[in-house]
């Protein structure tokens, strides 16, 4: 296999995943572990990807050239707010409805997951999260214990994200993960930002059980990197006005529970 047709097969498994690990590329690459290493280094100098431990993530992942955080692909969080709010309100107050007294819980941070908080206050809950949002909704709430991750800030979004490969989350396990996406189709659920789609994964590794919240407009698009397939996701909440064709469409690629949230009148 020639040197372009492997830097393809890496450029595009990073368009695809936006972080891959050394072992992933030895089974996709036909090549030597020492002639990928090479690669990875030609394509870092030539500016098309960045190395990390363990494996390489894409360019606009991580820092920019200042080495301050780069801003993240997709709407700023106080924008984003405002749009669907009272879908985003319903599907929140279901998701809390989930919550039980006591139990350790993950928040991924978006503005739909956000509409938790305000009905959490009385369950005294273990919450892990990566919103500086969500922190300051809980913070009032005496019996919620809040953890976050180490990392760098993006402030557009207030959000802590650390690069992919990069340990940074505390030494937690959550029985419920309530995770945001920019989009869902049968393909799975995606993310704008490679860096939001490292963080989403190292949640879904410290959880017993995914619950994935999204306004329906969300189900109208499946552009960005993918996050997981349909079926690591136990349940998902949306609005009930989503199209019945496209969650019939989700249920047939894997989805296995579907919670439709009627926004108060």
């Amino acid at each position: 296999m020639h040197a372009a047709e492997r830097e393809e097969i890496i450029l595009n498994a990073l368009r695809e995943k936006g972080f891959i690990t050394y072992r992933h590329l030895e089974a996709e690459v036909d090549a030597s572990p020492a002639t990928i290493r090479r690669d990875l280094a030609r394509l870092e100098k030539l500016g098309k990807i960045n190395r990390l431990h363990g494996g390489a993530k894409a360019v606009d992942a991580g820092h920019n050239l200042t080495g301050a955080p780069a801003s993240l692909a997709g709407t700023p969080f106080e924008k984003s707010l405002q749009l669907n709010i009272d879908a985003k309100r319903a599907i929140g107050k279901a998701a809390a409805d989930l919550c039980k007294s006591g139990e350790g819980i993950i928040i991924d941070g978006g503005t739909t997951t956000y509409q938790m908080c305000e009905h959490l206050g009385e369950m005294s809950l273990q919450v892990l999260t990566n919103s500086l949002h969500i922190v300051n909704a809980l913070l009032p709430q005496e019996a919620t214990q809040l953890l976050v991750p180490s990392g760098p800030i993006f402030r557009e979004q207030n959000i802590i994200l650390a690069p992919a490969g990069e340990e940074s989350m505390p030494n937690f396990h959550a029985s419920k993960l309530f995770l945001g996406a920019a989009a869902v189709s049968p393909r799975g659920i995606f993310q704008a930002d490679a860096l939001l789609v490292a963080s989403q994964r190292r949640f879904l590794d410290r959880t017993d059980e995914v619950i994935l919240l999204v306004d329906s407009s969300k189900l109208e698009a499946s552009s960005g990197a993918i996050v997981c397939a349909l079926d690591r996701i136990d349940r998902m909440i949306t609005d009930d006005a989503a199209d019945s064709e496209l969650i019939e469409q989700l249920a047939k690629a894997g989805l296995k529970q579907i919670e439709l949230a009627a926004p108060e009148v």
